[in-house]
């Protein structure tokens, strides 16, 4: 029988004793909800992650997800703040960091607290945050306008101070492609990486638009010198993943450590003149794909082909 409702968020509150479904708005359960640490709170959808920083400010949002999902994401928003979203926090161009980016900021509103008036207007949108080379990324392609960056920074780092916390930028050069940036919010102590860290795959990364392995492992090893763990390795900074269960630094450091070893293998056969296809006969990747082989869409062929094609090109 067919659902009469069309959209759908749930709602899940983090208790002292475990995760317990508190709301549930409409029926799919396609976009859940879950308080993170602090005020700050991630929305889990079927492409990835979404953060939500809430506050007397207004939300700040870090990926919009893909556009098919703004009404979804909207609704959860709305249903964490009744306060129009100030901010948007792009960590890179990917479709579901930046696939909403026009729509969420369409519905939301940045005026200066100092100002009596906005300089761009009564009827400005949430502002669009991201390193300037996500912006030249969008305004050299087929993407509109209006979901280019409005503000952008162009230094190693860049910080801004929104509910009442300090939120710190810091950009990793050569990553997925060139324009990523990984959000730290100091006061709730939670790191988003944006596509960096995937506890779902691989890495995901793109050489002809200026990504590499070395800036993945890079990136890593920035969230780690960000991150404090608790007790016995356990708890303490929490990390957002671009997508997967949310973290700690334990499991970064694994992720980092796979990333590395996957790496050094690629480079050894590399250096010993193997071709591609001998080195993906060679199944560098083996032992891990029982963990990170899921995703059809980035499989363990596509990661080994982009590592020696990064590889093969730094030797020239």
């Amino acid at each position: 029988m067919a659902r009469a409702t069309r959209w759908s968020v749930t709602v899940i509150v983090l208790t002292m004793t475990g995760l317990t479904p508190s709301t549930r708005l409409d029926a799919q359960g396609d976009l859940t909800v879950l308080p993170v640490q602090g005020n700050v709170y991630v929305l889990v959808g079927p492409g990835g992650n979404s953060t939500v920083q809430i506050g007397s400010e207004g939300p700040l949002v870090v990926d919009t997800q893909p556009a098919a999902m703004s009404v979804r994401l909207l609704d959860a928003v709305r249903g964490l703040s009744p306060r129009p979203i100030r901010h948007i926090v792009l960590t890179s161009d990917g479709d579901q960091q930046a696939g909403g980016a026009a729509a969420i900021a369409k519905a939301g509103r940045y005026i200066r607290v100092i100002d009596s008036i906005d300089p761009r207007g009564l009827d400005a949108r949430a502002s669009i945050i991201a390193h300037l080379n996500v912006l030249n990324r969008m305004s050299a392609g087929k993407t509109p306008s209006d979901s280019w960056p409005t503000d952008t920074y162009f230094t190693p780092e860049w910080s801004i101070f929104s509910n009442g916390e300090a939120v710190q930028l810091f950009h990793v050069s050569a990553a997925t492609g060139d324009g990523d940036t990984i959000v730290f919010f100091r006061r709730s102590d939670v790191v988003c990486t944006g596509a960096i860290f995937d506890t779902t795959g691989y890495p995901r990364f793109d050489p002809e638009r200026g990504g590499s392995i070395a800036g993945i492992i890079e990136g890593l090893n920035r969230v780690l010198d960000l991150t404090v763990p608790g007790e016995n390795q356990e708890g303490g900074t929490v990390v957002i993943p671009g997508r997967g269960r949310l973290s700690d630094e334990t499991d970064v450091a694994n992720y980092r450590d796979m990333v590395t070893i996957i790496r050094d293998r690629v480079r050894a056969m590399v250096g010993k003149g193997f071709s591609l296809e001998q080195v993906k006969r060679a199944r560098p990747t083996m032992d891990y794909d029982g963990l990170f082989e899921r995703r059809s869409d980035w499989t363990s062929d596509m990661f080994i082909d982009a590592i020696y094609r990064d590889l093969r090109q730094a030797k020239r």
